[in-house]
């Protein structure tokens, strides 16, 4: 075939009907006029047919449907006085769970599909790719302990669950790459990407790109609870049904704790829930997370970003507001398939997310996966062990999950028997070991905490091999000084100040 030049491409395409039912349509302002207009301009510079077309019929109807919410609905706040905690009867206590028998495992596993969020880069941590590929354990990154978990479960019940990746635009080439490595898993690995949706002007509203490849900072992934619309739209939930396949399980890749848990999903089974999300107890770390509530009779999630200024300090109460969603998230997928083509998710609740970027004040509207629970049917909450909650986020994670308070089994990591406390100890490292390459050339190795409670780092600090914290350690380095803390030191509710240099 003779190829075209791009401005030729974008010439050549005729108008489709889709484009043109847009075109028509009585906008409902001429905010949301100038913005469709602006993107079907974007439309237009689509590399080839193929793309433009499924730009126009599946990410533009999403991105017009998402910006006449916003703008129909911000002015609209949540009415505080509505807001109540969630009845017993709506979150369930996982110490009340029957234990699940094998058989009875084995049959839930013959309909269960896993679902990874894979779509985070790991820049926080000063990485560049796709943050699933950090090494958590040893060599073993994130995805290779999700795949080692499917595996081991598959080999255990004789079944085959699929693992399902969930990536962004930023990570989908990546993954894929990566995931050639598993094809002898006997692991089956569906993979999908998520929307792309683009960054508006904060002043004007109006699409930040005006083509639709050249810049990917324009772009953005519209937040995990683009998961069920993305999933519908890659042809995966209708072959997963096809499949015998009636439940999914999602989590954040990033979640060491998320795994499959078969008195939870066996409780979802018995009780007809269409929708569980895994809750749990709120610590002082977690005064931000989103959480739990009964809003007008219905199961709600509520995200700090939706309450007024004025009860931002009372949504961070542990008193008021006493467990926080862990996204770890059970769905029916008969469900989802119904609640889609029912528009129903249409109206879920958006977060509004300011940015700067390249010098200019945008938003991003995001939608939380959490949030779709208010549309299902019979939706519970679990309160589960903390231990399903232990997500990596920065290197203080890292920190301790690299250490021996863990061991790994089966691909899950579980405390160490000999912990004589069930909480986990409070890492802080400074800045100097943010991002990873940092953090691995500081620390010889991660040092023995097994009895630690807190441990606090600021300045230019480093670990020898072989160390032991215990209790409440703070080493501080104050500007201009060093401290090198020695090979087989031993430290027990201490604070170290001063410097420190221990030579070669």
């Amino acid at each position: 075939a003779k190829m075209m030049t791009p401005d030729q491409a974008h010439t050549s395409l005729p108008q489709s009907p889709q484009l043109k039912s847009f075109s028509q349509r009585s906008a409902d302002s001429p905010v949301e006029d100038a913005f469709l207009e602006r993107l079907e301009k974007v439309a237009n510079t689509a590399p080839n047919p193929s793309v433009r077309r499924e730009f126009l019929e599946k990410e533009i109807p999403a991105m017009t449907r998402l910006f006449s919410r916003f703008l129909k609905n911000r002015k609209k706040t949540i009415d505080w006085e509505k807001i109540k905690p969630p009845p017993a009867e709506m979150v369930v206590s996982y110490k009340e769970l029957p234990p699940c028998g094998h058989q009875r495992r084995s049959e839930l596993a013959g309909k269960l599909a896993v679902l990874k969020l894979n779509g985070g880069l790991g820049t926080t941590m000063g990485c560049t790719g796709p943050k699933s590929v950090i090494e958590v354990r040893g060599e073993k990154t994130f995805l290779d302990l999700s795949v080692q978990q499917i595996k081991e479960m598959n080999e255990f019940y004789d079944i085959r669950v699929p693992l399902v990746l969930m990536n962004s635009f930023n990570t989908h080439s990546e993954t894929g790459k990566i995931i050639q490595k598993y094809k002898h898993s006997d692991v089956s690995i569906h993979s999908f990407n998520q929307s792309r949706f683009p960054r508006v002007l904060k002043d004007s509203l109006m699409p930040v790109p005006d083509k639709m490849f050249g810049n990917d900072a324009e772009w953005y992934p519209p937040g995990h609870g683009d998961v069920f619309f993305a999933l519908h739209n890659s042809g995966l939930l209708e072959t997963l049904i096809s499949q015998g396949k009636e439940y999914l399980f999602i989590s954040n890749v990033d979640n060491l704790g998320a795994v499959v848990d078969f008195n939870i999903l066996s409780m979802m089974e018995e009780r007809n829930c269409e929708y569980v999300m895994e809750v749990t107890n709120k610590t002082r770390a977690d005064v931000k997370g989103g959480t739990l509530i009964e809003y007008e009779g219905k199961a709600k999630l509520l995200e700090i970003a939706q309450c007024p200024s004025d009860k931002v300090e009372e949504f961070k109460s542990i008193k008021k507001f006493k467990i926080f969603n862990t996204n770890n998230i059970w769905v029916n997928l008969k469900a989802v398939d119904r609640v889609i083509k029912q528009s129903l998710l249409d109206d879920m609740d958006i977060i509004v997310n300011p940015k700067s970027v390249d010098g200019k004040n945008i938003l991003q509207l995001e939608i939380a996966a959490g949030a779709a629970i208010e549309f299902f049917n019979n939706a519970r909450g679990v309160n589960v062990p903390r231990s399903r909650f232990l997500p990596v986020k920065s290197t203080s994670d890292l920190f301790i999950v690299q250490s021996n308070l863990y061991e790994l089994e089966k691909g899950m990591l579980v405390m160490n028997k000999n912990r004589p406390f069930t909480t986990i100890p409070l890492v802080k490292l400074g800045d100097m070991f943010k991002k990873v390459s940092d953090y691995q050339s500081r620390i010889k190795g991660v040092p023995d905490i097994l009895e630690l409670d807190q441990l606090t780092v600021s300045g230019d600090v480093t670990f020898g091999a072989d160390m032991v914290l215990r209790g409440n350690v703070i080493v501080v380095a104050n500007h201009g000084s060093r401290i090198d803390l020695p090979e087989g030191s031993v430290f027990e509710n201490k604070v170290i100040s001063g410097n420190l240099r221990i030579l070669e």
